[in-house]
């Protein structure tokens, strides 16, 4: 769903659950958190003012930064129950 709003900013929530396949309630209840996380922007559709169009944030939030930067591999290698940086790649 991330990509879809990248790649088509200002859309309605109906019409990313449309391109997505994804129920409307499913999209909406998605779109909340990444709102409040800074990682999208919702703005009002100046032609419905009802709607709110979804686009991805500009700024990269304090908190999308941390997680960006947070390094897996750890979580990544107990997982998979080994170290081998190929493996930990997907190679």
């Amino acid at each position: 769903m991330a990509s879809d709003i990248a790649a088509h900013p200002d859309s309605a929530v109906g019409e990313i659950a449309a391109r997505t396949r994804l129920p409307q309630s499913q999209v909406s209840t998605a779109v909340a958190p990444l709102r409040e996380a800074g990682s999208v922007r919702t703005v009002p559709d100046p032609a419905d003012r009802r709607r709110m169009l979804v686009r991805q944030a500009v700024e990269t939030s304090e908190r999308v930064a941390r997680v960006r930067a947070t390094d897996i591999t750890a979580a990544l290698a107990s997982a998979l129950g080994t170290d081998d940086p190929a493996r930990l790649r997907g190679g």
